[in-house]
């Protein structure tokens, strides 16, 4: 099948108007982008661009060949034009399929959201899904469990493209891939791109950490045609400072993948009130499908194999628990074998990330920027998170560094 993305982006379009926020002001050229549109095979439109003529026009394409056009999902955006030439706009009944004289068949995929998806089958067997702005598959979670859309699989299984809302609902992603609907040769494709992520580099950098991409307005696809897709880093370090967002940064990277396993180090702290209202927070933040671990025993969770992500939040709250461990917080016992019991520690861990099988992805603070800490406590502190952050460091293939809630890429 051949796809022509007639638009890309959210349904009031990018920039949106009248919109003053920075994503819309730097959305220009290749970055601006229509409602989502697509034209397959020149036979099937599914969903609405305004000036949709126009847009087939400037993708070199005509609209006269279409024969079916099918609505999604309610649209808030501007309003569209209906071409005359075009068919009437229809919204398929959720389970419904049908059989196109083209030799295309459809069938419309329930969501958990107002809309209905489309699972598309080519002539010659080549399978595409495109999923409304911010839908997922409808039904019970799929993790061990049926298909996500109820009943049988929409043909077959995995598919070899999806376009779906990725910046939006990176879980819908997550589940498609728990699903089975989703595997390592499917070409994923960003659509309804919006206001929400700024566009350019910080798109393109989300979009790669989920295992998708974007196109521009206009770009013409093939389906099931190979396409080199750049591996996904199997460790990350991702690096900051209070509150720059490292965390949600972190939870971003795993966000589009099933059954990550979050482990917290912080523990429990009776009677603290504000460190309880921290740790709802970050629970709160988390998808539902995530499993939590409270520990700081990391050896024996790296060790595992055929295991899924592992997000580690964070290794300074791991080096406290191991500076406790050792009496690094005494003077005596530090030059007594604690410094050299702390490093051996350290060393385990850097060991057990080289060495690891799974997706890690591990938070740190990044300290010693600022003001000299006033005891020598805070100072070994400070010293030792340091060596911990570039002993891990060494060992991953992606070292990230947020400040103030931009990600700057220091490897990988």
């Amino acid at each position: 099948m051949e796809l022509t993305l007639l638009g890309t982006g959210a349904p009031a379009g990018l920039p949106r108007p009248d919109c003053p926020c920075a994503a819309c002001a730097a959305a220009v050229g290749t970055g601006a982008r229509a409602a989502t549109a697509v034209l397959v095979d020149g036979v099937l439109l599914l969903d609405l661009t305004p000036g949709p003529a126009l847009a087939a026009a400037r993708a070199g394409h005509s609209l006269h060949g279409v024969r079916h056009l099918l609505l999604s999902h309610p649209h808030d955006g501007p309003a569209v034009e209906f071409p005359a030439e075009l068919p009437a706009p229809v919204r398929v009944p959720d389970g419904q399929e049908l059989a196109l004289i083209s030799g295309h068949r459809v069938r419309a995929v329930s969501l958990d959201a107002p809309g209905t998806g489309y699972a598309v089958t080519g002539p010659h067997g080549d399978r595409l899904l495109y999923l409304p702005p911010g839908a997922g598959p409808a039904g019970p979670s799929p993790y061990g469990g049926p298909p996500a859309s109820g009943g049988d699989a929409p043909y077959d299984l995995p598919y070899d493209l999806v376009l779906l809302d990725v910046t939006g609902r990176p879980d819908a992603l997550a589940r498609l891939r728990a699903d089975g609907a989703v595997a390592a040769p499917t070409d994923v494709v960003a659509v309804h791109v919006g206001h929400e992520v700024p566009p350019g580099g910080e798109l393109r950098r989300r979009l790669a950490a989920a295992g998708a991409r974007a196109e521009a307005d206009g770009t013409t696809l093939h389906v099931g045609e190979y396409r080199e897709v750049p591996p996904l880093p199997r460790r990350t370090l991702v690096l900051g400072g209070a509150r720059s967002g490292k965390s949600a940064e972190a939870e971003r990277r795993l966000a589009a993948f099933p059954g990550v396993e979050y482990v917290a180090t912080g523990g429990t702290r009776d009677g603290d009130a504000e460190w309880a209202d921290r740790v709802a927070l970050h629970r709160a933040r988390r998808p539902a499908s995530w499993r939590t671990t409270e520990t700081c025993d990391l050896l024996p969770l790296l060790a595992e194999r055929d295991a899924p992500p592992l997000l580690v939040d964070c290794l300074a709250l791991w080096l406290t628990d191991a500076m406790d461990t050792v009496g690094a917080w005494d003077d005596a016992r530090w030059r007594d074998g604690g410094a050299r019991a702390l490093a051996a520690r350290v060393a385990e861990l850097a060991e057990a990330v080289r060495a690891t099988r799974r997706t890690v992805v591990a938070v740190s603070n990044e300290t010693g920027s600022g003001v000299v800490p006033a005891t020598p406590a805070g100072r070994r502190f400070r010293d030792e998170l340091g060596r911990l952050n570039a002993a891990v460091a060494g060992e991953c293939e992606q070292v990230l560094l947020v400040v103030a809630g931009t990600v700057q890429r220091l490897r990988g």
